[in-house]
C-alpha cells in the first residue's frame, strides 16, 4: 500500500462515473455475453434465482437474450458456475475464478461446516464422521455417474442419505434435519458439487446438482490477493471497511492482500480508500446519462457495505429488508432514486422517491428501461426471494 505525501481525492461523481462504465450500465458499455458481465462484477448474487437472470438482462445490449445466453453459459458452456463463495452466499461467477473462490473465502468457511455438521450428528445419536464419510464417497461416485441429479434422485443410489437426526432438541428452534441437506451444502462450500440445471424455469429455486468442475488447489494467500485485485479493479476505489464486508476475511488477511497487490491509497468522502496500482488517473464520465432497474441483491446495489455516496440513507427503509438484503432498485446517473416491482399482470411499475430530484429526462430513460425489461422478461412473473416496503407495494 502507498503511504507518504498527499493522496488523488476522488469525489462522489467519479465514483459513480467509474460504476456506471465498469459495471456495464452506462450507454455504450453494455456487454454482448452473460460471461462479460459476471467477469465486470467479479460475481452475480446466486441465493435468488432470478437475480442472476435480472442483472444479467439489465447489461446487456440484447436482453432479448438473456434467458438463452446464460442457460448456455450456466448448462451447456459450463463457463459460469454457481457455487458458495464470499460470506457463505452463493454467487454465480466465472468457471475460471472457482479455484480462486474455493481457497480464498470457501475452504476455511468449508470446515466450520463439516465440523458443525458431524457435532449436530453425535447430538442426535446419529452415526459418526466415519459413516459420514462413507456415504459421501458414494453419493459423489452416484453423481459422477448421472451427471446431474436431484437430491431425492442421489437417494436412490445411496439410501442413507434419507437418514434424518434431530438438530437443537429442546430449543425453540429445533428441527429435523435430512443427511442429504445438510451434506450436499458442505459438498458445495467444500468446493466439490456445483448447483445444476433448475428443475422448473429460470426463476426455480430448486436445483438438481453437478460435479464441480476440476481445478488446482492453489495458496489461500496468493488467492486472496487475486481475488482482491479483481474486485477492487472493478469497483475501486473502496474502504478497508467495504473490502472486509464483501470478502468476510478478517481485516488482518484484507491488509495482508491490499499489501500484496500494491494497492493505492486516495481520499474519498468518508476517509481512506484504495485503488488497484495504476488506477489513481481521473476517470471521465460516461458520454451521457444513464437509467436502469436492477434486480434485488443486485452487485452493484450491494457491492459496498458504505453506501452513502450512490443510496441516500433516507431511502434505505424503503428499499431494505430487515436482513439488509436490497430490493429492486431504480438508477438514474450513477444513484439510486427509487424502486420497482412486477405486478401479477406483468407490467413493471416504478416509482421515484421523495427527495431525489429527478426530472422528466430522467423519467423519460427510467421508463424506456422498464419498457425493455417487461419486454424480454415476457409472460415470466418474477417475485424476489427477500421482498422489501416499497416492493410488495408497487407489486399489489
Amino acid at each position: 500500500m502507498s503511504g507518504g505525501t498527499a493522496r488523488r481525492h476522488i469525489g462522489v461523481a467519479e465514483r459513480r462515473a467509474r460504476l456506471g462504465i465498469r459495471h456495464r450500465l452506462a450507454a455504450g458499455t453494455r456487454a454482448t455475453r452473460p460471461e462479460d458481465v459476471a467477469k465486470a462484477l467479479v460475481a452475480l448474487h446466486g441465493t435468488d434465482p432470478a437475480t442472476v437472470y435480472l442483472a444479467v438482462g439489465a447489461r446487456l445490449a440484447e436482453p432479448v437474450k438473456t434467458v438463452a445466453e446464460t442457460e448456455r453459459a450456466l448448462y451447456e458452456d459450463r463457463s459460469l458456475v454457481r457455487m458458495h463463495g464470499m460470506r457463505h452466499t452463493v454467487f454465480v461467477l466465472p468457471t475460471e475464478l472457482t479455484a480462486v473462490v474455493h481457497a480464498s473465502t470457501g475452504i476455511a468457511v468449508a470446515a466450520r461446516e463439516r465440523a458443525s455438521l458431524v457435532k449436530d450428528m453425535a447430538k442426535a445419536g446419529a452415526p459418526d464422521a466415519a459413516w459420514l464419510a462413507d456415504v459421501e464417497a458414494s453419493t459423489l461416485a452416484a453423481l459422477a455417474r448421472r451427471g446431474e441429479a436431484t437430491a431425492a434422485e442421489l437417494a436412490t443410489d445411496e439410501p442413507r442419505l434419507r437418514e434424518q437426526f434431530v438438530y437443537a432438541a429442546g430449543k425453540s428452534y429445533e428441527g429435523v434435519h435430512t443427511v442429504s441437506g445438510r451434506l450436499l451444502r458442505v459438498l458445495g462450500v467444500e468446493g466439490k458439487v456445483v448447483r445444476g440445471r433448475p428443475l422448473g424455469s429460470w426463476t426455480s429455486s430448486q436445483f438438481r446438482w453437478a460435479p464441480a468442475p476440476d481445478h488446482p488447489e492453489l495458496d489461500v494467500a496468493g488467492a486472496q490477493a487475486g481475488l482482491l485485485r479483481r474486485w477492487l479493479t472493478v469497483c475501486g476505489p473502496a474502504t478497508e471497511a467495504d473490502l472486509k464486508w464483501w470478502t468476510g476475511w478478517r481485516v488482518t488477511e484484507v491488509r495482508r492482500a491490499l499489501g500484496a497487490i500494491g494497492a493505492r491509497e486516495v481520499a474519498l468522502e468518508e476517509g481512506t480508500g484504495y485503488v488497484v496500482e495504476g488506477d489513481e488517473e481521473p476517470v471521465p464520465e460516461p458520454a451521457e446519462p444513464w437509467a436502469a432497474l436492477l434486480p434485488a441483491l443486485d452487485p452493484t446495489a450491494m457491492g459496498w457495505q458504505q453506501r452513502d455516496w450512490y443510496l441516500a440513507p433516507e431511502l434505505r427503509p424503503a428499499l431494505f429488508d430487515r436482513s439488509g438484503n436490497v430490493g429492486p432498485t431504480v438508477w438514474w446517473d450513477g444513484r439510486v432514486v427509487g424502486g420497482w416491482a412486477q405486478r401479477p399482470d406483468g407490467d413493471v411499475v416504478w416509482r421515484i422517491l421523495d427527495g431525489t430530484g429527478v426530472g422528466r429526462e430522467a423519467e423519460a430513460a427510467i421508463g424506456a428501461e422498464a419498457e425493455r425489461l417487461r419486454e424480454w422478461v415476457g409472460a415470466t412473473r418474477v417475485t424476489p426471494r427477500f421482498r422489501t416496503p416499497l416492493e410488495r407495494e408497487l407489486a399489489g
